[in-house]
Formats: structure tokens, sequence, C-alpha cells
């Protein structure tokens, strides 16, 4: 496409407002695309791509540009440095000397570069992995989610089979082919616009993560159960367990937002499922959540976490992330699972699931329950996928990396309850005087990932 000095300018503009890291990046440009309703849909892609290129290598950019480097500095370092952009393709729209700054900035090598700047990861994130890896694996690791995500679908098996979607799929010039993992993935060539799409509006198809529909089938729901997905957000997860399902039973999708529980019911009616009941709740002790208590057959916790298994899709998030934010989120982890573990009827079983790379918000998590909760086991996650006909061995916890299984980074720890267990008691309420003199546990920790 031809680029001229009014996407530069837009890009720059959009991108400045993205650095300032106070609200997600994807909603930042969301909300400046709104107040821009001349930009066409390519434009719209050209500076999506740009600015999240550089999220994406902020850190090299930086050490290249220097610290005090401007949004347009950076916008034309990226599509110079990192997207191939010929000085030709910018003719008439950079000045001069930017011209001449590009030119020495495209044949310059960078030079000594930390272990930080090299995977473009802040220092702190750096010395978290490098306790649990080599430098050789973090770097894979960090080109895996330094890169752009695919865009994959997932097949509602109550309205059509896989080999019918692929074939419409390229009937109509899309090319896409199955998911390497998970059995109703689709993962498309590029990414169309899909939204008004048929197959999209009648409900055959979603838009989701191969990883994040592994961990549907990681919960293995069965036709008649009752299930609670608790902390469903969107209800993306959702819509895959009610279709596992066949839609039958009772599927309780808790979430501590209203808003995102409003989208769940219209996705829920276009993907013809009759046994999703939304439910908003106050936090992991809402008195909703303990009239079920030892009753659920099967608990999904895709708790809130800091996201960083998403790179690929939310760079920004490296940014905004701290170990302050990481410290408090991993509290509300321990009290939500303790929470829904509640639910969990004798012999059932709870998934614990992040979309996190770091041990502290998964293993750990999941290793300081178990100490303490006696009445639960780990079950090997390979096992469970393989009863599925999935074959996937990523040791007794599911572990997802995009440069070993190209999806986002995911984990998830399969915990039963013994059969021999008794029932979970509801927690009893605190009395007024101690209630009033300090918030419930974990108030407004059940959110999305």
């Amino acid at each position: 496409m031809r680029i001229t000095q009014k996407l530069i300018d837009a890009a720059a503009a959009a991108l400045e407002r993205m650095l300032a890291f106070e609200y997600p990046a994807d909603a930042v440009l969301s909300g400046y695309f709104r107040e821009q309703r001349v930009l066409g849909h390519r434009d719209r892609g050209f500076i999506a791509e740009t600015t999240f290129a550089v999220l994406r290598r902020k850190r090299l950019l930086g050490h290249l540009v220097g610290a005090g480097a401007s949004p347009r500095q950076l916008v034309l370092a990226a599509l110079v440095r990192l997207q191939g952009i010929s000085q030709r393709q910018l003719a008439g729209v950079v000045s001069e000397q930017e011209a001449e700054w590009l030119a020495a900035l495209k044949s310059a090598t960078p030079g000594d570069m930390s272990l930080a700047e090299q995977t473009d990861f802040p220092d702190w994130l750096v010395e978290r992995l490098l306790a649990r890896m080599d430098a050789v694996a973090l770097l894979e690791l960090a080109r895996g989610l330094n890169q752009g995500a695919p865009l994959d679908l997932r097949v509602n098996p109550l309205k059509t089979t896989r080999e019918d979607v692929l074939k419409r799929l390229a009937e109509d010039g899309i090319a896409a082919g199955p998911g390497a993992l998970a059995p109703l993935a689709i993962r498309l060539k590029d990414k169309p616009a899909l939204q008004r799409h048929p197959l999209y509006l009648e409900g055959a198809v979603e838009v989701q993560d191969e990883g994040s529909q592994l961990l549907g089938h990681l919960l293995a729901p069965r036709r008649g159960e009752m299930v609670v997905d608790f902390c469903a957000g969107a209800g993306g997860k959702t819509l895959l367990i009610g279709a596992l399902m066949r839609s039958t039973g009772r599927l309780y999708a808790f979430d501590v937002a209203d808003k995102r529980l409003a989208k769940l019911r219209t996705r829920v009616a276009r993907a013809g499922l009759s046994n999703v009941f939304p439910v908003v709740i106050s936090s992991e002790n809402d008195a909703r959540v303990k009239r079920l208590a030892g009753k659920i057959d099967r608990v999904l916790v895709d708790a809130p976490c800091s996201g960083l298994g998403t790179l690929r899709r939310n760079p920004d998030l490296k940014w905004r992330q701290s170990p302050e934010s990481v410290a408090e989120l991993t509290r509300k982890q321990h009290d939500i699972l303790k929470g829904a573990a509640r639910l969990v009827k004798p012999g059932g079983r709870l998934i614990y699931a992040t979309c996190s790379i770091l041990p502290e918000e998964n293993e750990e998590i999941v290793d300081g329950f178990l100490a303490t909760h006696a009445e639960f086991r780990r079950v090997p996650a390979g096992g469970v996928l393989a009863e599925q006909g999935i074959v996937l061995d990523t040791g007794d916890d599911l572990r997802l990396y995009p440069h070993r299984h190209g999806t986002d980074g995911f984990y998830a720890a399969v915990l039963e309850r013994s059969a021999s267990a008794r029932p979970a008691r509801p927690a009893r309420s605190r009395p007024a005087r101690r209630a009033a003199a300090s918030p419930p546990e974990g108030e407004g920790g059940a959110g999305d990932s």
C-alpha cells in the first residue's frame, strides 16, 4: 500500500497514546479509530501493525534510536528496521534529514546489548525467568512471544464439522488448515475480517487461540454434568465447554463483570446453546458460589493473571506489568483457587489455568494449594488429553509456548477431589461487626485473564 504523510502522522499519534501505558493498547487503538472514522480498513491495519511492532521491539528500537526518541521516530524506525519498508516507499513522506537518519539506521548494527534488550523484556521479567531457564532458552521464548499471533478459529460441533468449515473457507478463497493440536481448531493463513462472514454469523465458528481451546478439552466435561466456568469473562471457553456437553446439563458462567457476561449472552445465543447460565458474582465468596458448594462435577478456573503468555497479541503487557502487580495477582489467584475448590464434589475435578509464563502464577499457586488441601491430588494433564486423542506431552501439568506449540503461552493443572472426601461446607458468614471491619476475602478477584 502507499504510505502517506497522514498515515505516518496517524500511527505516531496512536503510538503516543499507547506509550502512556495507562490502558490496554488494543483499547487505546480502538478508541483512536472511533475518533478517526475517515481511516479505511487498510489504513487501520497499517497503523495497528506498525504500533504493535514498536511495542514488541521497544527496547531494540530504543537501543538503536536512543531513549528520547519521539513516537514519529519510533514509527519510522519500525517501518525500516522491522517491517522491511524501503526508503523509496517513504520518499516524499520524510524530510531530507530523516532520510539520512533512516539510511544510517537501516545499516546500523545493535552492538553490545544486554539480555533484557535482546529479548525485548523488562529487566525484572528477565531476572524472574532466568531463575528457571538459561539464556538460550529465554531467547527462544522471547522470539516466539515477540512475533505476531496467527488467527485461529474454533469450530462449533453443534453446528458443523471442521471438514465442512475448511471446505467452505476454501470455496470463499480463504486459505486455512486444521490446527495441529486441538481437534476443533482451524488456523488461517492470513487475517481476513470474519465478523460478517456467514460462518461466524451462523455461530459455526468462533475466534479462539488453539491453546485456549485445549483448556476446554482438559476440563473434559461430560453430558448432563454440572460445570462451572469460574472466571468466564466474555466466554470463549464457556462456549466450547457448552458444546462439548452437547448443550446438556448445567453450565454456570461466573464473573465479577456484568459487561463481560452481557457479551457472553449474545455469543451463547449465536452458538445455539441452552445449558449456559451466566451469573454475576461479587467475589469468590459470593453467596451464589457458596450455595453450589460440593455439588459441581467440574470447575474451570482460568484465573486473572499477568497475561505474559499472550504477548504476541498484547505486547504492551510486558511494559504495563511489574513485580508489584504480579504479587497482587498471586494473592488473588490463591484466593480464587481456594474459593472455587469448595464447589467441587467428591470425585470431581478442578482445572487451574493461566495465560502466564511465570511459575509464581502457575505451579507455585497449585503447589501451595495442594500443600493445604490433602483431599485434592494432581492428575497428569497429558493422560486427560490422550483419552480424547490429543497427543501432547508437557509433563504433569500442561505448559504451552509459542515457539514450541504455535499457541499463546498457557499453563494448566488438573486437580481431582478424592471420592471419599467429605463434601465442602459453605463458608460461614462472619459476624456483622467483623465483616464491617474488613472487606470480604479476595473481593473482586474472580475476573478474566
